[in-house]
């Protein structure tokens, strides 16, 4: 364990990265379990007001990221600084992010259905770090050889080539597909040849007159829906905790 560590982690100048990961994951973890034990009216925590002003976590969380950005910039890969100023911007990234359907709506959705995006964000971001953590680098650029990464041109058209994949799959309404295709360009592909989900854009374009194609469409996204819905929301409600049924906003 120790050499894999040092020769994966510690030598590519990759335990920042690392330390950051594990701060923002468990700094998320640890504020929803205060949150609950809050909403719960348990233990000793409780809100933080200051003159009667609810101080919501993301404001000491944008002061950690940038504390910890600034810092890190400054410093470099190496050395006890860096370190620290992972461990301090990765805690920030989790308060922030904890809270990020509040910044999205400008309203207090924390315990509401709008507040699971909070929790998608949160697992979506703590992925991605951890494949850019395993090797795997944007637009697949880890998978050239040494003389192709020499080539200027070769990884100019690998990353558009990659990157045109990346906007077809977000053109066919898959998010989530296409975030990931920019890490790894096979999720891309796959998405690619992929129906698209009903109402995105690629169906409204070029399902216009295909009528079979649209209903594919639509009953592939129903079974898709049905069959991932419940266990989505099990697992974002064991996360994050169950959202308040009365505070769920109004969708237009």
């Amino acid at each position: 364990m120790g050499h894999w560590l040092h020769r994966n982690i510690i030598e590519p100048g990759k335990l920042p990265l690392l330390l950051a990961l594990a701060a923002f994951v468990l700094t998320f973890l640890i504020t929803r379990l205060i949150t609950r034990l809050i909403r719960a009216g348990k233990g000793p925590f409780g809100n933080v007001k200051a003159g009667g002003l609810h101080i919501h976590h993301v404001v000491p969380g944008i002061v950690l990221t940038v504390i910890g950005g600034f810092g890190a910039v400054a410093g470099g890969r190496h050395g006890f600084g860096s370190a620290l100023c992972a461990v301090i911007f990765g805690m920030g990234a989790g308060l922030v992010l904890d809270e990020f359907a509040l910044i999205l709506h400008l309203d207090d959705v924390y315990w509401s259905e709008e507040g699971r995006q909070s929790v998608e964000v949160v697992v979506l971001t703590a992925a991605l770090v951890g494949l850019v953590l395993s090797g795997f680098s944007p637009f697949g650029v880890n998978d050239m050889s040494q003389e192709e990464l020499q080539d200027r041109g070769g990884v100019i058209t690998t990353v558009v080539v990659n990157f045109v994949f990346a906007l077809a799959v977000l053109a066919k309404g898959k998010t989530r597909m296409a975030i990931f295709s920019v890490i790894v360009p096979l999720v891309g592909l796959i998405g690619l040849i992929r129906l698209a989900r009903p109402g995105s854009f690629w169906a409204r374009r070029f399902y216009r007159r295909r009528p079979r194609a649209r209903a594919r469409s639509r009953l592939r996204a129903y079974h898709h829906d049905r069959r991932w819905a419940g266990p989505s929301r099990r697992f974002q409600d064991w996360i994050g905790g169950k959202p308040d049924p009365e505070r769920a906003l109004p969708r237009g």
